[in-house]
């Protein structure tokens, strides 16, 4: 299979964004940060490089102006971000607003949900900001809702992406019935709660389930904005990830027709009194043979994930109206990587995490068409980052689909990057440069 994958990285140019004074990055693979027109750039920026978080350090909103440059426009400041996900910064549609995550100046209040935690809305034309009742984790392509959850109980499971508290943790029941998965609106600011807990700990219940703590990640809405796919995540031992439990789960945006895609429920040998789950490489879990992670929308009906299914580990492309499962690039796509498709659904974006020996990561874009590999290019990545601090590469596209941004370290700081791949999808799918 090595002759698949074809090395283009010598006609890929890649250039830093901005003037490096600060540590910039983005985050998460499953949004674009480019604007409507891919002339503003979002982006975080931190004097920090690395630093387990404590709530308290400070981060700058903004975008870069491509335009102009790269001329950095500040947006605001917050202290709910992650290195992993940034403050979940989302241009709102195809509007000139953005939205970003902040600490609630006054945590609590009547009603309060999630007390800690906000969103804000910055007109960036203008300048006006008004703040939002919850957290954001998605937004509707159309910018009309959102979907949140508990930033808490992933300091509990997954402290990459959660925000500590600003005072104490809240205590968390394991599967309670008032907290799950919350659909806000965003010009009225109104709230419901879609799913619980405890309704997916009822749904098709298996036994590991009983003593577990339950949890919600990667939620994606589908391009029409009317169903959205989650994990539902469980465990009896939340500091081992090899002790997670996964389900693949699509519902309606009003919280109905809930459809289960795929269970990864399996024997736990790390439960043993004897296990040490130190053993384990900071990767390795990303490698796991029943991990399910990092799901995305292809289409309205088609989900694309990486996990197990019919005794094997692949890219899975999951028919969310039949159910079929089809891998994808089976042989050669065979790692665990932050996969989306292009507007052009021949063309897939993902990347690897490091190579245990070279500390090397690839990025590449695969012609789902002819069954090939493109490689991009590959950075270098400190190995003592670890798990909390360490910067994926999340390769995002641009709009128009003739660039990619990536998070990354390899020139020593943490910076973003553009790589121009435009004239490749010209030659590669037969087009003159004229």
């Amino acid at each position: 299979m090595r002759d698949s994958i074809i090395d283009v990285s010598a006609e890929v140019p890649i250039r830093r964004v901005g003037d490096g004074a600060l540590h910039g990055f983005f985050g998460y693979y499953n949004k674009s940060n480019f604007d409507a027109a891919d002339r503003r750039l979002l982006g975080n920026r931190t004097p920090l490089f690395t630093g387990d978080l404590t709530g308290t350090e400070v981060a700058e909103v903004g975008y870069f102006d491509l335009a102009d440059g790269d001329r950095w426009r500040g947006l605001g400041t917050t202290t709910a971000w992650n290195w992993q996900m940034g403050c979940q910064a989302q241009w709102v549609g195809t509007s000139d607003r953005v939205i970003y995550n902040v600490r609630a100046e006054r945590p609590g209040g009547p009603g309060a949900i999630y007390p800690d935690f906000r969103s804000r809305v910055v007109d960036t034309a203008t300048g006006a900001a008004r703040e939002l009742p919850l957290p954001i984790y998605v937004m509707a392509p159309d910018g009309r809702f959102a979907l949140t959850l508990n930033y808490s109980r992933f300091i509990r499971t997954h402290r990459t992406i959660g925000y500590p508290a600003t005072a104490q943790e809240p205590e968390l029941d394991r599967a309670p019935e008032d907290d799950g998965i919350w659909r806000m609106d965003i010009e009225t600011g109104e709230t419901r709660l879609i799913c619980s807990l405890r309704r997916l700990f009822e749904h098709r219940h298996v036994p590991s389930m009983d003593k577990a703590f339950h949890w919600i990640t990667h939620m994606e809405v589908n391009p029409s904005g009317t169903r959205f796919l989650f994990l539902h995540r469980w465990t009896e031992r939340p500091d081992d990830e090899f002790c997670y439990l996964h389900r693949l789960y699509t519902i309606n945006g009003d919280g109905s027709d809930l459809r289960l895609l795929e269970d990864a429920d399996h024997p736990l040998p790390q439960l043993a009194e004897d296990f040490d789950p130190s053993a384990h490489g900071t990767f390795d879990y990303e490698k796991s043979e029943w991990q399910i992670s990092h799901p995305l929308w292809k289409s309205d009906d088609e989900v694309i994930v990486w996990g197990p299914h019919g005794g094997e580990i692949h890219y899975q492309l999951y028919n969310d109206r039949t159910g079929e499962v089809t891998p994808v690039g089976p042989g050669l796509l065979d790692e665990n990587g932050h996969m989306t498709y292009g507007r052009d659904p021949r063309w897939m974006l993902s990347d690897t995490y490091p190579d245990a020996v070279t500390n090397e990561r690839v990025l590449f874009l695969y012609d789902t068409e002819k069954d090939l590999r493109y490689d991009l290019g590959t950075f270098h990545t400190p190995p003592d980052l670890g798990k909390h601090n360490r910067c994926d590469l999340h390769p995002r596209w641009s709009r128009d689909n003739r660039a990619v941004c990536i998070d990354s370290v390899h020139e020593g700081p943490r910076q973003m990057y553009l790589l121009d791949i435009g004239p490749l999808i010209d030659r590669l799918e037969g087009r003159s440069a004229g």
